[in-house]
């Protein structure tokens, strides 16, 4: 019973350390967002959270905030705390110097500077470890990291707008507003917490986007990426305006003449590999991937979209549905391309959840890819 009440402690306190480490979300890229809250004679005397890369990491933020001395104390942490000299000191130090008796990691590490060594650091001193606390919780805090540190590709977060019929746009390519207002809050804030927005050509020929974060209180402006295989955009496109963090990514053949005057105007114009006239999807993130981008939402357009479902590199979709009808087949669908000719061989979302805003429902989920 004892072993069943301290678990259940365990969960209650790394909750805790989970709402800390949200207060980062978005803002800590390249690193990891982790919460981390001390806790002695049952009550919480310390929390705090990683705010920003460079900056004091969740565990000595927790320990600084501090209400009294922390020797003896348990440190519930979202994510292994670190054992390498990076801009910041090891953390597994500070939390010998203080003397921290117990240390319940919600999920370790795969980053190779870290990947088990904080843990066995700890252990080794002779501090009490509890691993895999909400384990499945505290990886999604950072699945985005998780992904990119194993593989060097980015975690693409796929969106959509959609009536009930799956159309995006009308016959005529008028899409504003298919949601109502707090849905677009949402997409913005997902903006918010990714490090690049990507769109095809073909949206902002059709709706000139500037792809940036408005909708709510935010210091971010992530990479805006237009995947552009014939560098067809129009020069004057309300992103190029200012060409603050635009990415063009275009086609290995087209001519240095016609980058130029893109380059000009502050884009970045990257050429990458073609695959049947249109822009390798692999090889493009991997191209992003070396820039350090580590999250990309994919906002469209329909063959953009497609063209990652295909090779298997969406990870999780977010799909906002408005109480509307187009009532006719003459419209925008959400993806263009031949899909399955049998249903148990379509992509199936897992561990869905469905969110209301407003008249508009938000269903997202886990790819599930098919094995054939």
């Amino acid at each position: 019973m004892r072993g069943k009440v301290r678990g259940d402690l365990d969960q209650y306190f790394m909750r805790l350390a989970i709402r800390e480490a949200k207060k980062g979300r978005g803002k800590t890229s390249p690193n990891p967002c982790v919460g981390a809250v001390i806790v002695k004679d049952g009550s919480v005397i310390g929390k705090g959270y990683h705010k920003k890369a460079g900056m004091p990491h969740a565990e000595v933020e927790a320990l600084s905030s501090a209400k009294e001395d922390p020797s003896g104390a348990t440190l519930y942490v979202t994510l292994e705390p670190c054992n390498h000299h990076g801009r910041t000191p090891p953390c597994t130090e500070a939390i010998l110097k203080a003397q921290i008796k117990r240390v319940v990691i919600g999920t370790l590490d795969p980053n190779p500077h870290v990947e088990g060594g904080g843990a066995e650091r700890l252990k080794r001193e002779g501090i009490e470890v509890t691993e895999g606390v909400l384990e499945s919780e505290c990886y999604r805090l950072n699945e985005g990291y998780m992904k990119y540190v194993k593989t060097g590709l980015p975690f693409v977060y796929a969106k959509a707008a959609i009536t009930l019929d799956g159309f995006t746009a009308t016959s005529t390519g008028d899409s504003k507003w298919i949601t109502g207002e707090r849905a677009r809050r949402y997409g913005h804030r997902l903006r918010s917490m990714v490090d690049a927005v990507m769109v095809g050509s073909g949206t902002v020929l059709k709706d000139d986007p500037l792809l940036n974060v408005r909708l709510i209180k935010s210091k971010k402006t992530p990479y805006r990426v237009v995947v552009d295989s014939r560098l067809s955009i129009p020069q004057d496109s309300a992103l190029l305006r200012d060409g603050k963090n635009v990415i063009l990514i275009t086609g290995e053949g087209v001519d240095i003449q016609r980058i130029l005057p893109y380059e000009s105007k502050g884009a970045r114009v990257i050429r990458c590999p073609t695959r049947g006239g249109r822009i390798d999807s692999l090889s493009c993130l991997k191209i992003l991937g070396k820039m350090g981008i580590q999250t990309i939402l994919l906002e469209g357009g329909a063959t953009l979209t497609a063209s990652f479902l295909k090779e298997r590199l969406v990870d999780k979709f977010y799909v906002f549905v408005a109480p509307k009808l187009l009532g006719g087949s003459d419209g925008y669908p959400m993806i263009k391309g031949v899909g399955p000719t049998q249903i148990r061989n379509t992509l199936r979302l897992t561990q869905t959840e469905v969110i209301r805003l407003g008249a508009d429902i938000l269903i997202t989920g886990y790819l599930e890819y098919p094995e054939s």
